[in-house]
């Protein structure tokens, strides 16, 4: 382990006075009691006031609610979730014999939530400054090569604020079933708007994916339709 912990210290460009600190925020909660959980506490506050330090420089005409929504997409599962694996971090994290077996080292959630544990375990490790210096490796050149424009709403939001506009209530998401292992679930949701009479399916890794599948998918249908109030079906 101890070679493998080495070259992710050199990929993260920070190497840990108290290697201990990294080798528990790779450590899933099946492993042992000295998980990564409240380490990923402490990663996600970095993470946030980081990433919202970086939006606030790099965007400084945009308002409080495109850097908001920025950010959002930034710090959500998928993006982590792409960050953890240029790291490496499925050939390093310590799961039980079980969850390894289910491909506990490819899921998403786990890789995502141990790359805020080990952000956590920097500011222990040095402080805030590391720590900060840190994320800004991590995402510097994703916030540098992007714009504002680019990132635009989520479906949920997108398709609350096209309902309130026009004065009509906000859409009810429902579990219609869910597929596979716990470590590996599909969710299937339905996405209803009552006084319209419609309802879209979705389905994700997780219920908020499905849950932006299935308002995506309504939206789409509103948006092609000609009439203000969208096209009437059961």
């Amino acid at each position: 382990m101890d070679h493998r912990l080495d070259a992710l210290q050199q990929r993260l460009g920070y190497r840990f006075a108290q290697p201990r600190l990294l080798v528990r925020a790779l450590t899933h909660r099946s492993y042992g009691a000295d998980h990564n959980e409240r380490l990923e506490f402490l990663g996600d506050a970095v993470l946030s006031i980081t990433i919202s330090a970086m939006l606030y420089e790099r965007f400084s005409g945009s308002d409080e609610g495109d850097l908001t929504r920025v950010r959002a997409h930034l710090v959500r599962e998928d993006s982590l979730h792409r960050v953890a694996l240029q790291l490496g971090l499925p050939e390093v994290l310590r799961l039980s014999d079980g969850e390894s077996r289910g491909g506990g080292a490819q899921r998403p959630s786990i890789l995502a939530d141990a790359l805020e544990a080990i952000l956590g375990a920097a500011f222990l490790d040095g402080g805030f400054e590391p720590a900060q210096a840190l994320v800004r490796r991590l995402f510097g050149e994703v916030i540098a090569s992007t714009e504002i424009d680019s990132w635009s709403k989520d479906p949920k939001t997108e398709l609350q604020e096209w309902l309130q506009a026009r004065r009509l209530a906000v859409p009810v998401y429902r579990i219609v079933a869910t597929r596979g292992q716990a470590h590996a679930q599909t969710f299937e949701v339905e996405c209803a708007v009552p006084a319209l009479g419609l309802a879209e399916p979705g389905e994700g890794r997780s219920r908020r994916m499905a849950e932006q599948d299935a308002a995506r998918r309504l939206l789409d249908i509103l948006k092609s339709s000609d009439r203000p109030g969208g096209p009437l079906r059961s």
